[in-house]
């Protein structure tokens, strides 16, 4: 009987933390269009002319930082859901890894599946809240491959999981060991960011204020926006963790150039919590499913420093899901179910 094909997408890592490797990663990655969603012309003057060659030096010293003995965070954790997903789906399905850029690829990951003669594909990103950067770049990459073959099965993708029960639920598990042995005046959720460009262009209804503290777009009509699903993940942590409104805030980091990105911007919320006197601040990243240079340098050591430089006392970085065997549960109902729980 042949089986049914479940293809898990990370965004991927440098082959190693050195410089040209670096620089490789973030040629593939920035010269996506959906990443960097202007003019192919311009898109490759800015990457290969500024960005990759002076980012490069800087972002390899940081890469050093989380790389281990066995790699990069990133892949290690995906290797280790991955045989943990293999071990909880059983023999009725075949499960492969990939990255959206560099190793191990998307097509090869399509390719062993292509090759276990599988009779569909169930394509999960990694990426809780959707994005057309993320989510829909997989989405872009996959089609782009298997519209070469002669036989093309029937492929489903689960666009996203903010809202899903068991992620929640293990997000909020992980917090709770923190806020149940001591006391913080307050907690952070912070997203990676995106320009707002691209959520105007997602927009699909007319209330999409992008400075309004908190989303006030109705979450079921705008599932794929991605401001708006940060909210409402935000918003069903916050409860499963037992906040109030007044004791969570919801900001998004890694801002890149000069066009206004989604606000409000973390630095700029770790400098008011300082400045309103708060000293004890307990963030969470709840845009990502493994530890990476995102969670464990920019928000775990570089808000750190910046929340104490301002008067801070404490900064604690929540992990992320990584290999939790809840997490894995959550993969597990997506990969049965074939789509996102709504």
């Amino acid at each position: 009987m042949a089986k049914k094909g479940i293809l898990i997408v990370n965004l991927g890592t440098p082959d190693s933390p050195e410089t040209p490797d670096v620089r490789k990663y973030l040629r593939e990655f920035l010269m996506d269009g959906r990443v960097i969603d202007i003019d192919g012309w311009k898109r490759w003057m800015l990457v290969n002319l500024i960005i990759a060659p002076f980012r490069a030096p800087k972002s390899s010293k940081e890469y050093k930082k989380v790389w281990t003995k066995e790699g990069s965070p990133l892949l290690i954790y995906g290797e280790k859901v991955l045989a943990m997903l293999k071990q909880e789906l059983g023999d009725e399905y075949h499960v492969a890894l990939g990255m959206r850029y560099q190793s191990p690829s998307i097509e090869r990951a399509l390719e062993e599946l292509k090759a276990a003669k599988v009779k569909d594909i169930t394509v999960i990103p990694l990426f809780p809240q959707y994005a057309s950067a993320t989510s829909g770049s997989v989405a872009d990459k996959v089609m782009e491959i298997v519209r070469g073959w002669q036989i093309i099965p029937d492929i489903k993708f689960v666009q996203h999981f903010h809202r899903h029960p068991l992620f929640i639920k293990t997000f909020a598990e992980i917090g709770k060991k923190y806020l149940e042995k001591e006391q913080y005046d307050q907690v952070v959720f912070s997203y990676h960011g995106l320009p707002e460009r691209q959520i105007i262009k997602a927009a699909t209804e007319s209330c999409c204020k992008l400075q309004d503290t908190s989303c006030s777009c109705n979450a079921e009509a705008n599932t794929y926006c991605y401001r708006s699903a940060c909210f409402e993940t935000s918003r069903l942590l916050a409860a499963e963790l037992g906040l109030s409104e007044d004791q969570y805030t919801v900001c998004f980091q890694s801002r890149l150039g000069k066009d206004p990105w989604i606000q409000p911007y973390t630095e700029d919320v770790v400098k008011q919590l300082a400045q309103e006197g708060k000293k004890r601040v307990l963030a969470f990243c709840p845009a990502f499913v493994a530890d990476c240079l995102e969670t464990v340098i920019e928000v775990g050591e570089e808000y750190k420093e910046q929340f104490e430089e301002e008067g801070g006392e404490h900064w604690q970085m929540v992990e992320s899901l990584n290999d939790h065997p809840q997490w894995v549960e959550c993969l597990v109902d997506l990969a049965k179910n074939g789509k996102s729980i709504v």
